[in-house]
């Protein structure tokens, strides 16, 4: 079973698909994707969760088949959660769970800190983290252990405001390939979704993933990570960017949270580890519906 169709909120349509059935007993698994501004496709592999329960899939404002407005004052959390509440209020989600991978996981956390949600069942927080300073400092580290040119190729650009030169997307991919996405090859399904990601977006809210200078910056809910209250799984790969120094407060900060490392992944254990991935989340889902 599967449905689609478009949310109207303030004037701009965002793109929604549902696998799997709505009225099933267990809570509907809602997916914010990364980015921001990734389009839901990376998701795919997340589909097989659709025999038990409906599995939610959403292209945020600005990016896959959701409306492309062209000003830059929208790229606020304001935005995007006003945009997950009307996903949920139209299709009508009294009870579900959120799975929010990356800037989705920055999402969720400001999504349920910011006034109580009864209608959450649980949260799995995937490679992500709970501070974005903490998170660009990271990312710095990690920059200086690639080679010295694909260091100064990074700068040398960003410096010069040249982040469009074959050479920066180059330099660039270096850090994807090592600290992003393993898997060899890499999936179409993620290519694809890649070749359309709106990285303005990105570029406005969080900056360079190794210079972070954007809106966004000095976002840290590192201190109200006791609010959260609900069933949390958090996932991350052994040689992802969101290393073990910067997931570890989240897990801390957040009673009860249980923490699972995908070995063989780096940044998408979704996408590198599916199976493995599939049965952890199917797994924390079930317990969460049993409460």
């Amino acid at each position: 079973m599967s449905a689609e169709g478009f949310v109207t909120q303030n004037g701009y349509r965002t793109y929604y698909r549902v696998a799997g059935d709505l009225t099933s007993r267990r809570a509907p698994l809602v997916l914010l994707h990364g980015g921001p501004g990734l389009p839901h496709g990376y998701f795919e592999p997340l589909a097989a969760l659709a025999d038990e329960r409906a599995v939610v899939f959403y292209d945020q404002l600005g990016c896959g088949r959701s409306d492309h407005p062209a000003d830059d004052s929208l790229w606020t959390f304001d935005t995007f959660v006003s945009e997950l509440d009307a996903v949920v209020a139209h299709l009508e989600l009294e009870r579900f769970s959120l799975l929010g991978h990356s800037w989705g996981g920055w999402l969720a956390l400001e999504w349920r800190l910011r006034q109580p949600r009864p209608a959450l069942a649980g949260l799995v927080l995937a490679s992500t983290c709970a501070s974005l300073p903490a998170f660009g400092r990271m990312t710095r580290a990690l920059k200086v252990t690639l080679p010295r040119e694909t260091q100064d190729a990074l700068d040398r650009h960003e410096a010069a405001g040249t982040t469009d030169d074959p050479e920066y997307d180059a330099a660039s991919f270096a850090y994807i390939r090592t600290f992003m996405v393993r898997a060899d090859p890499i999936p179409e399904f993620l290519l694809a979704a890649a070749a359309q990601k709106n990285g303005h977006i990105a570029d406005v809210m969080q900056g360079p993933e190794w210079n972070v200078n954007g809106r966004i910056a000095e976002w840290d809910v590192t201190a109200r990570l006791g609010e959260i209250d609900v069933p949390t799984l958090v996932t991350s790969g052994r040689f992802d960017e969101m290393t073990p120094w910067v997931v570890e407060p989240l897990v801390a900060g957040i009673r009860g949270a249980e923490w699972v490392v995908f070995d063989a992944s780096a940044h998408v254990a979704h996408v590198e580890e599916p199976d493995r991935y599939v049965t952890v989340v199917r797994d924390f889902l079930r317990r969460v519906d049993d409460r």
